[in-house]
């Protein structure tokens, strides 16, 4: 789990619980002829290219986030960099194709299947008979003996990280030949083609010793396409040549080196020819797509973006103008800036020339983003509120916020449990309901929350959990509006807009924002309240401005005011009845204001005219007198009358915003109710949110999320943490309500999904044991469905069960998942068969660079 990449599939696990209630979940897919599973949301995007195009040798430099900690992918500490070692130099008995599902792997595997389901499941596996070890020897029984005791769970001097699966074999022998190995197991396991993927050699699976320190450097023998060659820790590089024992197609490079470049700096290790191919972030992306565009200018053309695109003609002159003139100091200062401007235009220039020689290849990774629910304690202990919650997002627009800007599809993701073309997809979002601000709010005051009631205030200063968290007052440099108005016309604009909103700036949706900071310290906010300090760093900060104690007509209940520490008076918190009579007593008081405003302008008007109104007959003289006494004193009569037509028609309820309130407040007629409170304590969920550079695109979402929100009456306190500590100070300790994080879909989700989903039970000591369950939300259903998903080997049927556990989960609303996340990368365009893999397993053989004037099957897109 990552809030900002992807990890190995689910570590071991043991089964938990808590209750959730019983919901009534509707028939599901699985049923219809059509295959509910689809075909991916997006497709993979790599310059496919035939092998005979490919130039033979060449080094490609892979940019990974740091060097592996252990190229053991069985241990905790395995990463992204591990899992493209071992894909490299090891076999693996299976591998996915392009729509995330596992197929065979015939380098490895000439064939495998259930040969007998009674009275145990025996899985009978054939072996390639050129499959050899790099040492020579044979690959065969033994090594996937080695590789089941080790991962067994039956010894605990094994350091494993996961015995998924393996801890229901009962036993491994060799079969016919050397070729063939039997596999028998205690219980039915579906998930059988996910095992011995990858594969280590008996060496290090043999005895602890060697499962946990032998192979977190060192991999002595191997068996792929590639073998490793060297761990430099101090040029951060992994270098892996090619296998001279290899039996399969032959690697096209001659070597692959996985080189750690942070992901703020991979911009300038591309344009330095450090590195061809990175996973990148869309500010990169959007730099290399305009290098592409300026290519055909020339390099001496001066660029329309970049450090120097803000000066003017005018500032320049300007400039020039200080940097000449008679104030010595102010030239030299001036005549610095001027150079130190010159020298980042020219090095971006540079830069910028250098990455006209990559393109950018984007797909969808097979993660998806979803919003957590704390369902352990607090108001989303009520699967009500939850479901609320749930009910009140409209996941297009979020998925459009993300995914728009970067040219891919934006899609909701219909599953807990699979993407759309893996095999066990299918669409189960219906099971909890689509977004219904009516029934989200029906579902708040059936659990109790109702708007308006008395709030009760809380002296006491809540403090965010982990080292150095806390919440800092309104007007501080860490705290930061969200600027959710009650009910505003410009922020529902901003949002349906299609164009709004993008990954990297979530201004346009309404937000004031201050500088996020990576240090240790929570910066807290509520939705809604304001922030006299940020409104400058805001394009929205003419929402924002300090009550200074008084009530404001259409911001009723306006969350954030409150807050301990404020040298100022909170924020009246009216009940819903006599806010509205309020309302109306404004209402009217402006009304009759405006008529007698315009009464006195009459009036005047009517002495200026004093010499023509005596040559009106004595006739109309009476009428108009008549008129006068009918209105009261000081009007003028039809004139006046008119005036009067006017002043109801522009103060009416629901009149033009503003008309009576400071610019911003929403119009009277849309004002959203009060407050929701039930037994004195409003319903505030504190949302948690990494605070660094390269989860702009979480953080944007996020506050659009606390906007909905807003809408149905749940206030929402946003805290942004320090990455480091976001998951293992929140999200694992259950310190937050609401949270933003991403899970990998896994081809064999009975097995990998099942901890993430499963019901936490107390343990020995006390505690709650959640395993990988943070929302702390399940069900006995789910587990149920489960256990017998995983010991199903109809693999139909299966699938139908696990589609159902996972309309079990939408039900309970633990968890929503949101979108599928963007998978950005730069290649250079000479490069074949790599860039954005999306499902697919690599094929490290078949990757490197197109002969000279070779070009690639399918154009990538820019």
């Amino acid at each position: 789990m990552s809030h900002d990449g992807v990890g190995p599939r689910a570590v071991m696990r043991s089964v938990a619980f808590l209750t959730a209630g019983v919901l009534a979940v509707p028939a599901l897919a699985g049923c219809s002829e059509k295959d509910p599973a689809g075909k991916p949301t997006a497709g993979q995007e790599i310059a496919p290219a035939e092998r005979g195009r490919i130039a033979d040798g060449g080094t490609l430099r892979w940019a990974v986030d740091a060097l592996p900690e252990t190229l053991n992918a069985f241990q905790a500490d395995a990463d992204a960099a591990t899992s493209k070692v071992a894909g490299a130099v090891l076999p693996s008995m299976y591998r996915l194709d392009a729509n995330g599902r596992p197929q065979r792997n015939p380098d490895y595997l000439e064939s495998a299947k259930v040969v007998d389901r009674e009275p145990r499941q025996v899985v009978l596996y054939k072996l390639n008979q050129q499959a050899v070890w790099s040492d020579g020897r044979e690959i065969g029984a033994a090594d996937f003996a080695a590789q089941w005791r080790a991962l067994s769970g039956k010894d605990t001097a094994y350091w494993t990280a996961r015995n998924a699966g393996y801890d229901r074999i009962e036993k491994i022998e060799r079969g016919a030949d050397d070729l063939e190995v039997r596999v028998t197991f205690s219980k039915p396991y579906a998930d059988w083609q996910s095992l011995f993927s990858p594969l280590y050699p008996k060496d290090v699976m043999g005895t602890p010793d060697a499962f946990n320190d032998g192979a977190r450097r060192k991999l002595k023998v191997t068996a792929g396409p590639f073998a490793l060659d060297a761990v430099d820790k101090e040029s951060g590089e992994v270098r892996l040549k090619r296998n001279p024992r290899w039996w399969g197609r032959p690697a096209k490079l001659s070597e692959l080196v996985l080189r750690a470049v942070p992901r703020d700096k991979r911009t300038a290790a591309l344009a330095d020819g450090k590195v061809d191919l990175a996973e990148i972030d869309s500010t990169e992306a959007h730099r290399i797509t305009l290098a592409a565009r300026d290519k055909g200018k020339g390099n001496g053309a001066p660029l329309a973006h970049g450090p120097g695109a803000a000066l003017t003609p005018g500032k320049s002159l300007r400039s020039w103008a200080i940097a000449h003139g008679s104030d010595e100091e102010a030239a030299d200062e001036e005549i610095l800036a001027r150079k130190k401007r010159g020298k980042a235009v020219t090095k971006y220039a540079d830069e910028q020339s250098s990455l006209r020689g990559f393109e950018v290849r984007k797909s969808l990774e097979p993660a998806f983003t979803q919003l957590a629910l704390n369902g352990q304690e607090g108001p989303l202990a009520d699967e009500r509120v939850r479901r609320a919650v749930a009910r009140a997002l409209d996941r297009d627009e979020l998925a459009r916020v993300v995914l728009r800007p970067l040219g891919l599809p934006a899609e909701p993701v219909g599953s807990h449990l699979a993407l759309a073309g893996q095999q066990a997809y299918a669409d189960n979002s219906g099971a909890l309901g689509g977004q219904d601000t009516k029934e989200a709010q029906a579902l708040l005051a059936d659990a109790g929350w109702v708007s308006g009631g008395p709030v009760k205030e809380e002296q006491k200063e809540k403090k965010a959990a982990g080292a150095g968290a806390s919440k800092e007052p309104a007007g501080s440099e860490a705290s930061e509006s969200s600027g959710t108005p009650a009910d505003s016309d410009s922020a529902e604009g901003s949002d349906s807009d299609e164009g709004s909103g993008s990954s990297e700036d979530s201004g346009s949706s309404g937000s004031s924002s201050s500088s996020d900071g990576s240090d240790s310290s929570d910066s807290s906010t509520t939705s809604g309240s304001s922030d006299s300090s940020s409104s400058s760093d805001s394009s929205s900060s003419s929402d924002s401005s300090g009550d200074d104690g008084t009530y404001i007509v259409g911001e009723d209940g306006k969350p954030g005011d409150d807050k301990p520490g404020e040298n100022r008076a909170p924020a009246l918190l009216v009940p819903a009845p006599l806010a509205e009579l309020q309302r109306v007593a404004l209402l009217d008081q402006a009304y009759v204001l405006g008529v007698h405003g315009r009464a006195e302008k009459a009036q005047t008007a009517k002495k200026q005219k004093a010499g023509k109104k005596q040559r009106i007959g004595k006739k109309q003289q009476a009428e108009t007198e008549k008129q006068q006494k009918m209105d009261g004193p000081g009007t003028s009569g039809k004139v006046e009358k008119n005036l009067a037509h006017e002043g109801r028609s522009q103060f009416q309820h629901g009149g033009a915003p503003g008309a009576y309130a400071p610019k911003g407040t929403a119009a009277p007629g849309r004002a959203a109710a009060g407050p929701l409170a039930k037994n004195g304590k409003p319903l505030t969920l504190r949302f948690v949110l990494p605070s660094g550079p390269g989860s702009q695109s979480l953080r944007a979402v996020g506050e659009r999320i606390a906007r909905m929100l807003e809408r149905i009456g749940i206030r929402t306190e946003i805290s942004k943490v320090a990455d480091e500590s976001y998951f293992k100070d929140h999200i694992a300790s259950g310190q937050y309500d609401l949270a933003l994080y991403s899970w990998p879909a896994s081809a064999f989700p009975a097995t990998d999904a099942r901890p993430i989903y499963s019901k936490p039970v107390p343990a020995a000591d006390g505690s709650l044991n959640v395993e990988q369950n943070y929302t702390r939300v399940g069900t006995d259903q789910v587990d149920q469905l489960f256990d017998q998903a995983i010991a199903e080997l109809d693999p139909g049927e299966s699938r139908s069960l696990v589609r159902k556990a996972d309309a079990r989960i939408w039900a309970a609303a633990g968890s929503i998942p949101l979108y599928q996340r963007p998978q950005l990368t730069a290649a250079r365009t000479n490069l074949a068969n790599a860039g954005a893999f999306g499902f697919q397993t690599p094929l490290y053989e078949d990757m490197g660079f197109l002969k000279k004037g070779a070009k690639p099957q399918v154009s990538p897109s820019s």
